[in-house]
């Protein structure tokens, strides 16, 4: 390889590094969302047991929870495919700019294409992952009534 030829490619690798950054970024992204997602399911097995116990009012708590569970699961599926999209899309345009002067082709529009795409999927993941946060939250307040109601209903027994 000549000289000329690897400086030909050094402004291709500068160029590339912002995608390779962006897919760094979100694999660290899809590793946060995959152990939530398994939070998700260790949670909703343990309350399958209480599914089966004999007070109704734990029964109806252990359903609403894994309803909520249930929507938070599909919730974080949706952020991983659209995060895994973004790495995909961010992928190819690393491939499209180094291909592109070597096979000197002007892509503009596919390449514009390609990071904006990138971007939208990022951009909706995060939505989703901020809709599972909030629907976190709803299922702690769930938990948090049930104990107050049973530390209220404890406390009205003692003398």
């Amino acid at each position: 390889m000549s000289l000329q030829s690897v400086e030909y490619l050094v402004p291709v690798i500068q160029t590339a590094i912002g995608p390779v950054i962006l897919i760094s970024g979100l694999g660290l992204l899809l590793l946060t969302m995959t152990n939530r997602l398994g939070r998700i399911i260790d949670r909703s097995r343990s309350l399958s047991c209480d599914l089966d116990a004999p007070e109704a009012a734990l029964r109806q708590r252990a359903s609403m929870e894994i309803d909520i569970l249930w929507a938070r699961a599909r919730l974080i599926r949706l952020a991983i495919m659209l995060a895994s999209f973004s790495c995909l899309f961010a992928s190819l345009l690393v491939i499209v700019l180094f291909l592109s002067p070597l096979v000197a082709l002007d892509l503009p529009l596919l390449l514009s294409f390609l990071f904006i795409s990138s971007m939208v999927c990022l951009i909706c993941s995060l939505l989703f992952f901020l809709l599972d946060v909030n629907r976190t939250l709803a299922a702690l307040k769930i938990e948090l009534d049930s104990h107050k109601a049973r530390h209220c209903s404890d406390s009205s027994v003692l003398p």
